[in-house]
């Protein structure tokens, strides 16, 4: 089993489209994984249940619905999620101040951490531009790692190309969470902003989330495995 500091910094992306297959993924990659992250499309189809595998396979939940409504509704979300137990979830930081405070408070003395999402690493600088913001994805990553930190939210969600200036923004104590994870000679898929797991560690990341590149390995427990040993290779390199 993996080093329990180097796997709970791995994040498995439950990507499937049932229960039944998400429950299977998880169980082939526990030992090597520390949190289960359940976004969209799991949790739209299978609601709370899909919450309950973590406490089923003794790993904590990164719940990323990536919340981005009026602040009373990301109250109400908020609330919802701390009574299911999750760990983690995600909101964005593009949904300003008012939202990101009320979302804070809720949060506060709860054990639930909230990372606000920067600038989703599908995006990149023409992206920006095509949305009419004129600063690079680095720049536009700072602004809305700022507000999120002014308003009480010290989690993060960013790229590996964000996460050391963002580190020295937000201090060794925030929750810097890095998805776009990818072995360096694994494919990027639909991801434009992707880095390796000792990459991310080096640059200050608190947790990679890893989502293909395992799920769709020929040996994914094998492939989780050599991920968390990158992981603590790095950290014991740190």
């Amino acid at each position: 089993m993996t080093p329990e500091p180097s796997r709970r910094r791995l994040a498995f992306a439950l990507d499937y489209p049932t229960l039944a297959d998400a429950r299977a993924g998880a169980a082939r990659v526990r030992d090597s994984v520390g949190v289960l992250k359940v976004g969209l499309e799991l949790f739209v189809r299978e609601g709370p249940a899909a919450i309950a595998l973590g406490a089923d396979l003794g790993c904590d939940v990164f719940l990323d619905l990536k919340l981005h409504d009026i602040p009373e509704t990301v109250d109400r979300a908020v609330a919802s999620a701390i009574h299911h137990g999750v760990r983690y979830l995600t909101v964005h930081a593009g949904g300003g101040r008012r939202m990101l405070d009320q979302a804070a408070r809720r949060a506060e003395g709860s054990g639930l951490t909230l990372l606000a999402v920067t600038v989703l690493t599908s995006l990149d600088d023409a992206d920006l531009t095509e949305l009419g913001v004129s600063d690079s994805t680095t720049d536009h990553a700072r602004r809305l790692a700022a507000l999120a930190r002014d308003s009480g939210i010290h989690g993060l969600v960013c790229s590996v190309n964000e996460v050391a200036r963002l580190r020295e923004l937000m201090g060794p104590a925030a929750v810097l969470v890095t998805p776009g994870i990818r072995p360096a000679a694994g494919p990027s898929d639909d991801q434009k902003r992707t880095g390796t797991p000792g990459a991310a560690v080096r640059a200050g990341s608190s947790l990679l989330v890893v989502g293909r590149p395992i799920r769709d390995a020929a040996d994914p427990a094998a492939t989780a495995r050599a991920i968390a040993a990158e992981i603590a290779e790095a950290e014991g390199a740190g």
